[in-house]
């Protein structure tokens, strides 16, 4: 892995943009996210003995991990972490410099759909040939589920894409 480094300012407001963090009066307890895993703050995914809780069946142990829900700042807690575990794994994928943009645009897109994507993503194959410019244009690849197109995915990505090619 490669050594942790911040993602910047520009990043987290993004990531927490297109997370969202529900609450109720003024406390984050866990959620489903779309695609069945539960979750708490800005897109933590809640495990267990190594595996995503997922659906009705691991409710309550969610809900046992997270009794009283978490605070902004815990919440803002969680997700530093995560984005250092997850900026790790993009500077262990990229072999090409990264600006602090560049780096920041890259962890919230591997955030959101997860490293192995990031791996076998044409993004990741040309930015790595030197190809900044084709790479960003790449993001905007990754906005469809189930075969369709979701605007708030495009959303993301086109945001993602902006951040990417912000001179820092």
């Amino acid at each position: 892995m490669a050594t942790p480094r911040p993602v910047g300012p520009d990043a987290v407001t993004l990531i927490k943009q297109y997370e969202g963090i529900p609450l109720r009066d003024n406390v984050a307890y866990p959620y489903l996210d779309p695609i069945g895993i539960w979750t708490i703050g800005w897109g933590h995914a809640i495990t267990a003995q190594g595996r995503f809780l997922r659906g009705q069946p691991d409710l309550s142990r969610a809900k046992a991990l997270y009794p009283d829900g978490i605070t902004l700042d815990q919440a803002g807690t969680l997700l530093d972490g995560d984005l250092i575990d997850i900026g790790s794994e993009v500077l262990a994928l990229v072999t090409v410099p990264l600006n602090e943009n560049q780096y920041g645009a890259l962890t919230s897109f591997t955030f959101n759909l997860g490293s192995r994507n990031l791996q076998s993503s044409t993004l990741l194959k040309v930015l790595n040939g030197g190809d900044y410019s084709s790479a960003a244009n790449q993001f905007a690849r990754w906005c469809y589920a189930g075969g369709k197109l979701m605007s708030g995915l495009l959303e993301r990505r086109n945001a993602e894409r902006a951040l990417f090619q912000k001179t820092p």
